[in-house]
């Protein structure tokens, strides 16, 4: 036993020749596949044909003769005789709020032409809410229409009724527009229209008797007066 033990020792063991064969042959993994390319080649491919096509738009872009436009066919297409300088347009201007017209505003009557050819100078002067019944006022400036300004004046300052004293006022304020907007001379000028009208009326109340209540109208007046030229 002791003796194959020894020539088992000595005898050299031979390795398996399969496996160097083995790793000595390439698999199908390490072979280069047809698929395997360099995609730097297309990507330079693809960049160069870009750039052919935007040349080739380029020079559809540009106009014939080197990039001249031709002056006189442009000014035909926009009906400007060639030559004539351009003139230069104003800056627009913004319209203000006052010059804004909502709409046409109707024309003012034509009064009736003097004999000289003149049309008549006729004054107004107006006064609003007066705490007058207009009843009261109409029995005053009855005394005055068709007077002239000195003979008014003088009516009024006599007159008792509380009313002359505001048509008195507003005679006056007539008399001044026509001296200081029309340039005209109170002793030339007379009464023509003078009427009142009715304005807002004030409503109150007044406790009476029994727990009762009356009503009271304060009523109020528009004097208006208008001054013509002596004949």
């Amino acid at each position: 036993m002791t003796v194959d033990r020894e020539k088992d020792e000595a005898e050299p063991t031979v390795p398996d020749a399969e496996p160097e064969a083995a790793a000595e042959e390439p698999t199908a993994e390490d072979e280069p596949s047809a698929t395997d390319e360099p995609t730097s080649d297309s990507a330079a491919d693809d960049r160069s044909a870009a750039a052919q096509e935007a040349d080739a738009d380029e020079r559809q872009s540009e106009p014939p003769d080197g990039g001249q436009v031709d002056e006189t066919a442009a000014a035909e297409e926009v009906g400007v005789e060639p030559g004539t300088p351009e003139e230069p347009t104003p800056p627009r201007r913004r319209r203000r709020a006052a010059e804004v017209t909502a709409g046409t505003r109707p024309r003012p009557r034509q009064r009736a032409p003097r004999r000289d050819g003149q049309p008549p100078v006729e004054v107004r002067a107006q006064a609003k809410y007066v705490r007058t019944a207009p009843r009261k006022v109409r029995l005053v400036v009855d005394h005055i229409r068709g007077k002239s300004v000195d003979e008014a004046r003088a009516i009024l300052t006599h007159t008792t009724r509380g009313a002359a004293e505001d048509v008195l006022k507003l005679l006056n304020s007539c008399v001044a527009n026509a001296e200081n907007n029309h340039e005209l001379v109170a002793d030339e000028l007379k009464v023509g229209r003078v009427y009142v009208d009715e304005g807002p009326t004030i409503k109150r109340f007044r406790p009476r008797a029994l727990g009762r209540a009356t009503k009271i109208n304060k009523r109020t007046s528009h004097m208006t007066i208008t001054l013509t030229e002596k004949e």
